[in-house]
């Protein structure tokens, strides 16, 4: 016989919250059962109300605060109730810093049985208006009779009725019903479910994702919005491939790195940092940790457009740059023209399944550095192994994956775990963006 569901209370129950998710969520447990609350602080006393219930767990919504944590402050944007772009507004900077920092060593510690020598200071810049990257929803809601642009619901897949958001880049964040009365204003307004946002140094840019023909009438009202607020405009009938500039004919997306003389130029749908100060900084603290000489011959591996590959160039004698997706590639070779930079080299390859006879594999390195993606480079590691390298800088967006592979590279291949701290990459968000020096004696 089927166990029957307990039923959850109606009314709002107290609670104390024990401890926070890696996510941002509050934990405490009712009658043994863990219960995920959003909006609510370690140590806090709580009213909530069950919303959702799980044969592990249930999630609940905060009613009242009663007895608020010291490091409570009161969240900047009038959304964050409702918006799940940003989950740690209501938790002070220095306390987010703090928190990510003990994600972290928690991961190192558990995952890989790893522990730093050394826990750097954690870099971190504007806190505000500092997302250059971004793909915003955009939906008519026939309920409302109007269309909506921005990011979802917290815990639902609904988009959130949004006038402005904090942490987009101020050329777009004060922006969102501007660009929903826009929409809606196009004779396929039903048809357009994505705005991505690009920001580059000196402009701003727009892509249309749209499911169905737009008409010249169409064209003439975007073109006009955009050339009245000084913004770029792309359009994408397709998949990626199809994005193509409506306004103006050629235009140009690039950042500088100042420090190293270099000028990176990118499509709007290419991946770049999000934050360019943290990026900056980021850039600088991977060479010094590098200890970059002139006589070094780089490894560098997931490259991208060559967000570090440049700056590794100017200061060594030759870099072997690697990424999986070739029109990045492509881009990071215009890139090099560019900058007039002939002592990098750049590879395809599927860093997760290399042919282990691949030429550039065989070359002598005398220094690594890895940025992989959210799963990490444990499928690159064995062959690194080989090479001997006795220093290695990896770059990571995820915490789980860098300890993983932090415990491959200790416990198995002979490294120590020098030094590692957090890098505020997205400041009120629960992504943790970490860097790690590895040597071997």
């Amino acid at each position: 016989m089927a166990r029957r569901k307990k039923k959850l209370p109606t009314e709002p129950v107290t609670t104390t919250i024990e401890s926070m998710t890696h996510d941002g969520k509050g934990v405490t447990h009712i009658d043994g059962k863990a219960v995920f609350i959003h909006g609510v602080l370690a140590g806090e006393e709580v009213k909530f109300q069950y919303s959702r219930s799980f044969r592990r767990y249930d999630e609940g919504k905060v009613v009242e605060i009663l007895k608020p944590s010291t490091n409570r402050i009161e969240p900047k944007c009038q959304h964050f109730a409702i918006c799940g772009g940003c989950s740690l507004q209501h938790l002070s900077p220095e306390a987010q810093i703090e928190s990510k920092q003990q994600v972290l060593l928690d991961s190192l510690q558990r995952i890989g049985k790893v522990k730093a020598e050394e826990i750097m200071p954690a870099l971190t810049g504007p806190v505000w208006g500092y997302r250059r990257k971004a793909r915003l929803g955009a939906k008519y809601v026939r309920k409302k009779e109007k269309v909506l642009v921005g990011f979802r619901e917290k815990g639902a897949p609904y988009l959130a009725e949004l006038e402005r958001c904090e942490v987009l880049h101020p050329s777009v964040g004060p922006r969102l019903v501007e660009l929903a009365e826009l929409v809606r204003s196009l004779s396929c307004y039903e048809r357009i479910p994505q705005i991505e946002v690009a920001v580059s140094d000196d402009h701003t840019a727009l892509v249309f994702r749209h499911l169905e023909d737009l008409t010249d009438d169409d064209r003439n009202k975007l073109t006009e919005y955009v050339k009245q607020q000084d913004l770029y405009l792309y359009l994408q009938p397709g998949g990626p491939d199809t994005i193509s500039p409506l306004w103006p004919e050629d235009p140009q997306l690039v950042y500088r790195l100042p420090d190293y003389n270099v000028e990176v130029a990118f499509e709007p749908s290419d991946f770049v940092q999000v934050n360019s100060d943290i990026n900056q900084n980021m850039i600088k603290l991977a060479l010094e940790m590098l200890d970059l000489q002139k006589e070094d011959r780089v490894l560098e591996l997931f490259c991208g457009v060559g967000n570090f590959s440049f700056a590794l160039a100017r200061g060594c004698e030759h870099v072997t740059a690697v990424e999986g997706e070739k029109v990045l590639v492509d881009r990071a070779n215009a890139n090099a023209k560019r900058n007039k930079i002939d002592n990098v080299e750049f590879h395809v390859a599927d860093l997760f399944d290399v042919d282990p006879q691949t030429p550039w594999l065989k070359q002598k390195y005398s220094k690594i550095l890895l940025d992989p993606a959210r799963t990490g480079a444990d499928g690159i590691l064995p062959l690194l192994r080989k090479m001997d390298v006795p220093r290695i800088v990896y770059v990571s967006c995820n915490p789980a994956t860098l300890a993983r592979d932090a415990g491959i590279l200790c416990n198995e291949y002979g490294y120590k775990l020098k030094k590692a701290g957090v890098m505020d990459m997205f400041p009120h968000t629960a992504h943790v963006e970490s860097i790690a020096l590895f040597e071997k004696d």
